[in-house]
């Protein structure tokens, strides 16, 4: 994430965080009239008990001290009375709070979907160089997004289930304890500010250590998932002990920071219940005073009355340790979720050219180009890549070759020079319309969770099972396929890299594309069907553009011409033939290859 995104996001207070939240939750405004509904019902029904024991009290006093003795039948209709007031309210409350914490969970998880499509809808937006920026590596950015979402989805709950409810309560009791008594209801008020304020004290203290601990989070994230990449490495190096030293340390960390922040959060927390009992001796001792005083309105009664809706005042202040915690994660939580969504500059921008026809001529003019980390990878490159001929790209690694391809395809933009294709500025061309036009086959390619056939089929989604086994025949994998227990059903990713890398070229068959970028097309595949597939490929290139990256000095000759690159500039250009001609690194690279492959044995023993 750049660093303007992250500063902006890291102003995010709990007006910030409801008002980026408040998107996600008004499209469902009839679960919360419901929910408001019934949290008012609930609120109300929670003073009943207040109300009921205060005139119980009463009443049951009145009737110690009435003339004639002790009036059983009278005490037996008072006690029947609250029976059926207080198991009728439990029975009503427990309906009410059935359906308030169905509908309030309901819009949670219905926001927690909406937060998760919108979220992958933006990430599929978003340029090349978005995910090469330091900080959005693929496990950071899941543990932001997995953590963004949970914590979001739960401030819902928290807002509709715990916090309104309690607060409707709370607010009810304080208007209730004011008509009784305005003395009793101002000492119950003095008490609330003051919990705010340490409460406000404690989320200034503990904000650092939270965020500290969400970026550990990130880390120990990142690094399980390199782990589980490289674990063949980690094994054959016998480098087990220095990952889980690494890990050691993260971890190590984070348990610091976890055990100061909660070290820090007992102590405010013991201080805010503190404030409460205090609050709640200040009530009993005012309300006794003003009983024996003989104060206008007040009774034994009272004094319950007071204790009890001081509870439901307080309520909050008891709930409020777990739920201000659980906010105060979600602040932290949504800055790197909302940072992904407000990255309005990363997202992939697109022109409106679209022509019946792509010829796949490419113009390269004083290119220069620098990857997000600081890497400069192309300086001052210009070249012609002809339509319908075979260009190969010739250079040692890191020369820049698979840069150019990343320009032509447009996951990238140069910082200087131009780009045309067709004699239009690339960045004019619809990024869609491009794409469809062009097929990319990598060194590494990646496989879906799904079937061989999903797989290839996603090459073109509308093509019928006929059209995928003539790609995968075209890619020389079809025998293969059909010696597997469940043929075209099997999982894909259960095959070889040699196999994968052929579904990957089938994939690129079936789309059958004008323009074909090929990157080390068969550096995973044996000799024989190395043979195979460049066979297959030399079938598709007719009259199509291709340019090729291949260490295979086989492929490289058959090109048309070549454009040799040497630390991200093109330093020779023509055929294959003139270049070697002229000498220089295109020749180095081609003698290299060809002693690597000990031609000379190769040729005699081919003699015999």
């Amino acid at each position: 994430m750049s660093t303007k995104t992250t500063s902006q996001e890291s102003k995010m207070n709990i007006w910030g965080l409801l008002r980026n939240i408040l998107p996600f939750v008004l499209p469902y405004r009839w679960l919360i009239f419901i929910t408001l509904s019934l949290t008012l019902a609930a609120s109300l029904m929670a003073q009943v008990n207040a109300v009921v024991l205060d005139r119980t009290v009463d009443a049951i006093n009145a009737l110690t001290q009435q003339e004639g003795g002790f009036d059983w039948g009278a005490a037996a209709r008072i006690l029947t009375v609250i029976t059926i007031v207080l198991l009728g309210k439990e029975l009503a409350g427990a309906v009410v709070t059935f359906f308030q914490r169905y509908y309030g969970e309901r819009m949670r998880i219905l926001v927690s979907r909406d937060l998760s499509l919108r979220v992958v809808d933006r990430i599929l937006s978003f340029r090349m160089a978005f995910f090469a920026q330091e900080g959005n590596e693929t496990g950071k950015l899941q543990s932001r997004i997995d953590r963004g979402i949970m914590s979001l989805s739960n401030t819902v709950n928290n807002f509709f289930i715990e916090i309104l409810p309690l607060f409707t309560s709370a607010v009810l009791a304080l208007v209730l304890m004011f008509a009784a008594n305005v003395y009793v209801g101002l000492v119950a008020l003095c008490i609330v500010p003051l919990y705010f304020w340490v409460t406000y004290i404690q989320a200034s203290r503990m904000k650092g250590g939270r965020r500290g601990i969400f970026g550990t989070h990130q880390q120990v994230s990142q690094g399980i998932l390199n782990i589980l990449e490289s674990i063949n490495v980690i094994k054959s190096f016998n480098r087990e002990q220095i990952e889980a030293d690494r890990q050691a340390n993260i971890q190590r960390n984070m348990t610091d920071l976890q055990l100061n922040t909660r070290k820090q959060s007992y102590f405010f927390n013991g201080l805010k219940s503190f404030l409460e009992q205090i609050g709640t001796v200040l009530i009993i001792i005012l309300t006794a005073y003003l009983v024996l005083t003989d104060y206008p309105g007040m009774s034994i009664g009272k004094i319950m009355y007071h204790v009890m809706l001081f509870a439901n005042v307080s309520a909050p202040i008891r709930q409020l340790h777990r739920i201000y915690d659980d906010m105060n994660d979600a602040l932290i939580y949504a800055e790197g979720f909302f940072g992904i969504l407000h990255a309005d500059g990363e997202v992939e921008r697109s022109g409106s050219h679209r022509p019946d026809k792509v010829k796949g001529d490419f113009v390269l003019s004083g290119v220069n180009f620098t990857y997000p980390g600081g890497t400069k990878a192309l300086t001052d490159v210009s070249m012609h890549i002809p339509s319908g001929k075979i260009t190969a790209l010739v250079g040692l690694s890191g020369a820049g070759k698979s840069t150019i391809v990343n320009l032509l395809d447009k996951f990238y933009h140069p910082q200087q020079g131009s780009i045309t294709l067709d004699g239009v500025e690339l960045r004019q061309w619809d990024t869609q319309w491009l794409r469809d036009n062009v097929g990319l086959v990598l060194q590494k390619n990646h496989i879906f969770d799904g079937t061989i056939e999903e797989n290839i089929r996603y090459g073109n989604p509308a093509a019928t099972h006929d059209d995928v086994v003539k790609a995968a025949q075209q890619a020389c994998i079809y025998d293969q396929i059909m010696e597997l227990p469940h043929q075209f059903d099997t999982q894909a990713l259960q095959l070889s890299g040699g196999q994968q890398q052929r579904i990957a070229i089938a994939r690129m068959f079936l789309k059958n594309p004008p323009i074909i970028f090929l990157d080390e097309p068969t550096a995973s595949l044996d000799a024989i069907a190395t043979e195979q597939i460049k066979a297959s490929i030399d079938a598709i290139k007719q009259g199509r553009t291709v340019i090729i990256i291949s260490h295979n000095i086989g492929q490289i000759i058959d090109a048309d011409q070549i454009y040799v690159l040497q630390q991200g500039r093109v330093v020779q250009g023509g055929t294959p033939d003139e270049v070697y001609r002229k000498g220089g690194l295109y020749k180095e690279i081609f003698d290299a290859s060809a002693r690597s492959m000990n031609i000379d044995k190769i040729a005699s023993t081919m003699e015999l």
